[in-house]
């Protein structure tokens, strides 16, 4: 089995016939990846549709829905995933919410986030991610039963899994790693998620090892700037993050960072220099 889920398997989790799903992709609502013939569906196409259901079900008509959608992937900072963002219906108006955000993606005008936003949960996306979390673990059983993915396959399976089964990401990542040591995103993710578990020893190991793996990497050397952060190694933390914004010079929080590092380590004009680069890069407000 491949990363992602069948038509049947979004079917069930949505409670909808299977029919009801292939109109979604038909529509343009999600673009699923076609494997062997059949449709793959992401975590990420779980939440849209689920968005979408709830919008229909407000009665916003279908193409407003899919060009608010559409819109909001464009508006998110970053590659966020639609995840982390809020969707419902509020007096025929399409809203969204990212913390303390609140938007209106057909229009991008923003809304100043009330009290009565505090409840805005038209629907929980960790409790999606709970009910497919089964589907997640039966594909990795199966995965590791047929023994027959590449490290890429390997890795797109830990990519998707991150979302509702966080022990199963980390055993595809490792999978990855066991097929070609040298994959430099199955060590970043399996990095981050071991960062996130407070493993730092073993978050710098596979920051490295990314970096190595695929030098100039912005993001590898960042990670890695944050863990010898948190490692309090100052010196080898901005080695890092010096390293991170020679490769992007627009990563704002590299330089953010090495504002503070700098101030700690008193070095004021550098600290000073990075604050502006910083500014000239961070949104205004």
């Amino acid at each position: 089995m491949r990363a992602g889920y069948s038509t049947r398997d979004v079917a069930r989790l949505l409670g909808v016939p299977a029919r009801r799903v292939y109109w979604f992709a038909d529509a343009g609502f999600v673009e699923p990846r076609r494997d062997d013939g059949t449709l793959r569906f992401s975590f990420q196409d779980l939440v849209i549709l689920r968005a979408a259901q709830g919008l229909l079900a407000a009665e916003i008509p279908p193409h407003r829905v899919k060009s608010a959608l559409a819109r909001l992937r464009r508006q998110l900072p970053g590659g966020r995933s639609l995840a982390a963002v809020r969707i419902t219906a509020d007096g025929g108006q399409i809203v969204a919410r990212d913390g303390a955000e609140v938007w209106e993606p057909e229009s991008g005008q923003h809304q100043i986030p009330f009290a009565d936003y505090a409840e805005f949960q038209p629907f929980a996306v960790a409790e999606l991610a709970e009910r497919a979390a089964p589907f997640g673990r039966r594909a990795l059983a199966e995965a590791e039963r047929r023994g027959d993915l590449d490290a890429e396959e390997w890795y797109e399976l830990g990519w998707e899994l991150e979302a509702t089964a966080l022990e199963e990401a980390r055993a595809a990542y490792r999978r990855a790693l066991a097929t070609d040591p040298a994959h430099p995103d199955a060590h970043l993710n399996l990095g981050r998620l071991l960062h996130g578990e407070g493993d730092l020893a073993a978050a710098e190991t596979h920051y490295r090892a990314a970096e190595s793996a695929r030098p100039g990497d912005a993001t590898a050397a960042y990670n890695l700037g944050v863990v010898l952060q948190d490692l309090d190694r100052l010196d080898e933390a901005v080695d890092a993050y010096r390293r991170a914004v020679a490769a992007d010079p627009t990563l704002a929080d590299a330089w953010f960072n090495l504002a503070g590092l700098y101030s700690r380590l008193g070095q004021p004009m550098l600290a000073l220099q990075s604050l502006k680069a910083y500014r000239a890069l961070a949104p205004p407000g």
